[in-house]
């Protein structure tokens, strides 16, 4: 098998040894050699449902209140449950779809997850009562899930390690503004058009995309493609022991089980120190930024005594500096790899993408001391929310560059790979919100964030260590890659 160093070398047809691989290096068949146009919209195509599923994660937090009056809901952990049930489901549903979009294609897991996504939308607009609104609310996380993670296997199967930090800067744009535009449009429309109508928003929007990608999209694993070809070629040639180039045996096709597939995920866990780490640090991350989604609303609206539709203004500081780092990624994570690659005989490393990680990180503590204070000495309402700002720039920066680093790291299991930072990531931040209120109540908004900011601020030299330190880490532990 080729290695992802050699990015212009592929796996070939070899018919008298009984493999069966690409034509060429060329071969139009590969991923990696369709279209520039073609590449960007597939790439688009799935970014468009990866907005739709993070932005229903927070949509419903300024609603919240309305459907505890509806529903005569006295306990905060029932509320606040009631929006991080979503991001539980994204605990599950990664463990399902992730490991079986690399054994029977991302097209089709994709299409029957988002298919899962809208219909429980419907659910939670008729949700009779908060414990159905819970439950429909996880299953719709779960259907939610497939796009966070299949999209990093496809743009593993597209691009070349060194052509990925644009494509993951353009996919993690919905997943990064998408909770933050959620609360600001989901205040309004539960304010003018009742709770409910926060849902059939999402089913309409959810609707649309979900059908584009159904319709428009196109299977990219090359592991599921090569399948499909000596599946065909077996019939056509009657040569029943041809055998893919990506499997491991000369007969096996699916010598992988369904029940070792669906283990990867953990299996990565455990296996690579590399991704434990990430995993934890991006949940820490995500933990912090989904206690910030649960409690800004309620803070502006008690603090400053906004209603609801104006509060979900406040989440704009979180969305101009989301905008603001992703320009700066965008235009510096691809100058930083080709500078040091000319220092490194013009050869690619994965680590090379976490030097700008390391300027990112320093932004995140900043919110929350900033943030905090402000809000606790109730300073002008335009000081807590700009204090938000480099939050959401360190969030972007750290976001982009660590998946990126793992998919290059192994991009073989890139989609079992995001499933495991989902899955972490998402139970940091479906049970940190739980305990804010009354860390908010015991500390107040300035000693409780800043708390959190002493832990952020703890998590810094986590991307210098993976600097020094990664490619050693990566050679020992090397799961193969394609």
């Amino acid at each position: 098998m080729a290695s992802e160093k050699r990015s212009t070398v592929y796996p070939l047809m070899d018919l008298d040894n009984d493999i069966v691989g690409w034509e060429s290096d060329e071969d139009p068949s590969n991923p990696r050699n369709y279209a520039i146009a073609r590449k960007w919209f597939l790439i688009m195509l799935i970014s468009l449902i990866t907005f739709v599923s993070p932005f229903a994660s927070s949509s419903f937090a300024p609603g919240v209140s309305y459907a505890e009056e509806d529903f005569h809901v006295t306990s905060t952990i029932l509320g606040t449950l009631s929006v991080t049930a979503y991001l539980l489901g994204y605990v599950a549903g990664p463990l399902f779809f992730s490991p079986m979009s690399e054994m029977f294609g991302r097209r089709i897991i994709l299409s029957g997850a988002n298919t899962l996504f809208v219909a429980f939308q419907i659910g939670c607009a008729l949700a009779p009562n908060i414990s159905d609104l819970i439950g429909f609310r996880l299953l719709t996380g779960i259907g939610g899930s497939a796009c966070l993670t299949t999209g990093g296997g496809v743009i593993a199967d597209l691009f070349v390690a060194e052509q990925r930090g644009i494509a993951m800067a353009v996919y993690t744009t919905g997943v990064l503004t998408g909770p933050v535009l959620g609360p600001l449009l989901g205040g309004f429309i539960a304010q003018g058009a009742g709770w409910r109508w926060v849902f059939w928003v999402l089913v309409i929007a959810g609707g649309t995309f979900s059908g584009l990608v159904m319709i428009f999209n196109s299977e990219t694993n090359p592991v599921v493609l090569m399948r499909w070809k000596t599946e065909r070629l077996r019939k056509e040639l009657n040569r029943p022991k041809l055998s893919s180039c990506y499997d491991d045996g000369p007969t096996a096709t699916h010598h992988i089980s369904l029940r070792q597939k669906l283990t990867m995920p953990f299996y990565l866990l455990v296996r690579s120190p590399i991704i434990a780490l990430v995993a934890l640090y991006l949940a820490t991350l995500y933990g912090c930024l989904y206690l910030l989604f649960t409690t800004v609303s309620t803070v502006f609206k008690d603090t400053y005594h906004w209603s609801t539709g104006i509060s979900g203004l406040a989440y704009l500081g979180l969305g101009v500096g989301t905008v603001i780092g992703q320009a700066t990624f965008a235009l510096t994570g691809n100058r930083s790899i080709e500078q040091q690659k000319r220092r490194n005989n013009n050869t690619f490393e994965p680590e090379m993408r976490l030097l700008v990680t390391i300027f990112f990180a320093m932004f995140v503590p900043v919110s929350f001391f900033w943030y905090g204070w402000s809000a606790q000495e109730k300073a002008h309402w335009i000081v807590p929310i700009i204090g938000l700002s480099p939050f959401g720039i360190g969030m972007v920066g750290i976001y982009n560059t660590l998946q990126t680093y793992v998919i290059d790291c192994y991009p073989r299991y890139a989609a079992s790979a995001m499933a495991a930072l989902v899955v972490t990531r998402s139970l940091m931040g479906a049970l940190l919100p739980l305990a804010g209120p009354r860390m908010y109540a015991a500390l107040g908004y300035g000693w409780g964030n800043s708390l959190v900011g002493f832990i952020a601020l703890a998590m810094v030299p986590v991307p210098i260590s993976f600097y020094r330190f990664g490619g050693r880490l990566r050679k020992k532990f090397d799961l193969g890659q394609y």
